[in-house]
């Protein structure tokens, strides 16, 4: 009689267990039984809120009541509706470990560790310079990993010679840098953030950071002069590498350049020890053809990685994230290499973003540490890929688990073993053409769509990663205690609020795709998985419930018309405790997560969830009906990596920076001037009919309500009446939301 498969396949699981030390460990935390039954008691509490919406909307006191009522119905069935999917993470929320130092033994050694492809991505020297990018580079060349088993691969979008000379720099400079952070043991392995936390000088170290010194100003005189002079090249391979850069050659039309800067079969560093693999790629773009944006680039790298490497693992990194780790290959690895576990469908590992350079009250909510360390904890099946800080198994982006999706050549196959030289005419051919603009057009492929990363939405990553899932694939989340990368966050609100509204257009796109995570998701992954990822593609519907209590309980005040349960009614305890039960219960969360968990960045994180809601959330919807509609079209805007001296300053001190006009401003300083009006009038009401304890009563709710906008708006109030820098809303912005908020106010005032 023959054993069922699953039989077999848990025996052999539990015989690797038995010889093998532990790679990792998960535990599910505590909180978790607390968690259901707040659910169960909230969920209840939301019932017997629409129980009351639905009595006040059959018995409605004026027509102004049940515009209000219909309106409030609304705003809280978009807020249950975000609540019951954030539930998802709450119900398992596990802690998870890992035991890097056991994983050779469980490989057979340093030679049973797999090879390691590592993308890199960046697409305008002026907004992520060329230096930021060398050192992301640099950090996870010199992992704690062999040499030879390492390849690097630099995408550069905006097909810049300045990108490509910065990295023929660093690749003279690696020679250097590599050996000197092995032979002592460097934790911090970028240049740029080991020079600026050592404070230990000696002649070997001074003259190392006089060689990077050296490096970073000719790579910024190339930059500040927009071309690579002359004087600047340093033979004939270099020149003829950078004479492609032609007139005919501009950003958005050029064929595909790829350059290996460094070749591990011929290189060596200063010890003699073998360099890993430094290509430079940028594909080929046209303007009649769909380029796909970062997703595009990062299959022509698949592609690409495939002809001259095609290792099993693969690591995307965003430009500016640096290794903060040098074990971190490792540390993905106690869960890719694992054999007490069912390997065929862990797809990848996610790390979380982290960030540098964070002030101390966060007063951006940059460290988002609900989406990138909170919610991937709780989520089933493993966390959401974030586009950056992770590793991939290269065969889960060719189809399901059980069925592999070939590509169109064989070469390209995850199976494929390349033979030869990566700098052999055939080899560097083949990737020509892979990389070519019109490849995945000219040939009957599945790019996309069936194979690699995904098209049709601006968050190629979150798309990506629900796709996968979906496929059967599932994921884990590794957090160690020290940041595996670091990036830089946003610093100016105009960089915050533009690069949200990217995102909500991007999930938006998936939330009403016919791949919706609500019917689609739901069955492909089940109720918790899918749900899970209902939360972030109908994220921006926070814009809804926000722009409606931003706005309507302050007007009707203005107006005198009590639309809240009054004191003396049992319905105002149970709007008390909806409203303190979700703050309390995220707070919990918050500081329960650690790192820098604090009430003050609590707070801070809460009202730019609230300034999303009004500005990026608003607008990422508008935009997207629009271009649904055929009437505007969106496209990828890179934030902006550049670090102002000036913003800086602003920055530290705790000072909003809103950097440019936008109509996004417009709304946030209306919604701002409506609250602070409505609670003064509001409150002279309250003294003008203090004798009217039951008119009285029927104002509370919605006086709290605007002097929480008010508490919560005050860096607006600063910008737009005290400030005089040149940090503060601009002055047009100021204007235009005073005539329109004046003029709203004639009309509620006379209605």
């Amino acid at each position: 009689m023959v054993a069922p498969k699953t039989s077999v396949a848990s025996a052999a699981t539990a015989a690797a267990a038995a010889i093998h030390p532990p790679l990792n460990s998960q535990k599910l935390l505590r909180r978790a039984v607390p968690n259901r039954a707040f659910a169960l008691a909230y969920a209840c509490a939301i019932l017997a809120l629409f129980y009351h919406h639905v009595e006040t909307l059959l018995h409605p006191a004026t027509a102004g009541h049940a515009v209000a009522a219909l309106l409030l119905l609304l705003a809280d069935a978009v807020l249950a509706f975000m609540w019951s999917t954030s539930q998802s993470f709450r119900m398992y929320p596990t802690r998870n470990e890992e035991f890097p130092e056991n994983l050779e033994k469980v490989v057979a050694g340093a030679m049973g560790l797999p090879a390691m492809d590592m993308f890199i991505c960046t697409a305008d020297p002026y907004k992520e310079p060329p230096m930021g990018v060398v050192n992301t580079a640099l950090s996870v060349m010199a992992y704690e990993y062999p040499a030879e088993k390492l390849s690097v691969y630099v995408s550069d979008d905006g097909g810049s010679e300045l990108t490509l000379f910065a990295f023929m720099e660093a690749a003279r400079f690696a020679g250097h840098w590599l050996p000197f952070c092995r032979e002592r043991s460097l934790v911090e392995r970028s240049p740029e953030a080991y020079f600026a936390s050592n404070h230990c000088g000696g002649a070997e170290i001074d003259k190392i950071k006089m060689m990077y010194e050296s490096m970073k100003v000719r790579v910024e005189q190339v930059v500040e002069r927009g071309k690579v002079g002359e004087e600047f090249i340093d033979g004939d391979r270099e020149r003829r590498a950078l004479s492609k850069w032609t007139d005919d050659f501009t950003r958005q039309n050029h064929p595909a350049v790829i350059e290996v800067l460094l070749d591990k079969s011929r290189d060596r560093d200063l010890a003699g020890n073998v360099m890993p693999n430094l290509i430079y790629l940028s594909r080929e773009k046209s303007k009649n053809v769909p380029h796909h944006f970062k997703a595009g680039a990062l299959n022509a790298l698949l592609r690409v990685s495939a002809v001259m490497t095609n290792a099993p693992i693969i690591l995307t990194l965003d430009c500016d994230m640096c290794s903060n780790d040098p074990e971190t290959p490792r540390r993905a690895l106690c869960y890719l290499a694992d054999p007490s576990t069912d390997q065929s469908q862990l797809g990848y590992v996610q790390f979380p973003q982290r960030y540098q350079g964070i002030n101390e009250g966060d007063i951006y909510g940059g460290d988002f540490k609900r989406l990138f360390q909170i919610n991937p904890a709780g989520m089933k099946n493993g966390p959401c890929y974030v586009g950056t800080g992770c590793f991939f198994r290269r065969r889960s982006l060719f189809g399901a688990p059980s069925a592999i999706v070939l590509p169109e050549i064989p070469e390209l196959s995850p199976e494929h073993i390349p033979k030869g030289s990566i700098r052999s005419e055939e080899t560097l051919a083949l990737a020509q053409k892979v990389a070519g603009c019109k490849y995945e057009d000219n040939a009957i492929t599945n790019w996309g769509h069936k194979v690699g990363f995904r098209y049709g939405s601006l968050v190629e990553d979150y798309n990506t990663g629900y796709m996968l899932q979906c496929e059967g694939w599932r994921s884990a989340f590794c957090h160690p205690k020290r940041a595996a990368f670091l990036g830089d966050a946003p610093i100016c609100l105009i960089d915050v609020v533009n690069q949200n509204k990217r995102w909500a257009v991007g999930l938006l796109e998936v939330g009403f795709s016919k791949f919706s995570p609500v019917t689609y998701g739901i069955r492909s992954m089940g109720l918790l998985m899918g749900l899970s990822y209902a939360h972030y593609a109908f994220w921006p519907l926070w814009s809804i419930p926000i722009t409606i209590y931003a706005f309507l309980p302050q007007i009707a005040l203005i107006n005198g018309l009590s639309i809240f349960p009054k004191v003396s009614e049992p319905w105002f305890l149970l709007y008390i405790f909806l409203f303190l039960g979700a703050y309390a219960q995220d707070l919990a969360d918050f500081v329960l997560a650690g790192h820098n968990g604090t009430f003050r960045r609590w707070w801070n994180d809460q009202r730019m969830c609230l300034i999303r809601g009004l500005t990026s959330y608003v607008f990422g919807a508008i935009e997207l009906a629009l271009k649904s509609l055929g009437i505007a079209a969106h496209g990828f805007n890179v934030t902006s990596k550049v670090l102002d001296d000036e913003q800086s300053k602003k920055y530290e001190q705790g000072l909003f920076e809103f950097g440019a006009v936008s109509p996004m401003f417009v709304v946030l300083a209306l919604a701002a001037i409506f609250n602070l009006v409505s609670l003064v009038q509001g409150l002279m009401v309250v003294v003008a009919r203090r004798s009217d304890v039951d008119a009285v009563q029927g104002l509370v709710l919605q006086i709290l309500l605007a002097g929480f906008g008010v508490v919560n708006g005050w860096p607006i109030y600063e910008a737009m009446f005290i400030r005089s820098d040149k940090g503060r809303m601009p002055t047009k912005v100021t204007l235009v939301s005073a005539c329109i908020a004046s003029l709203i106010y004639t009309v509620v005032s006379l209605a």
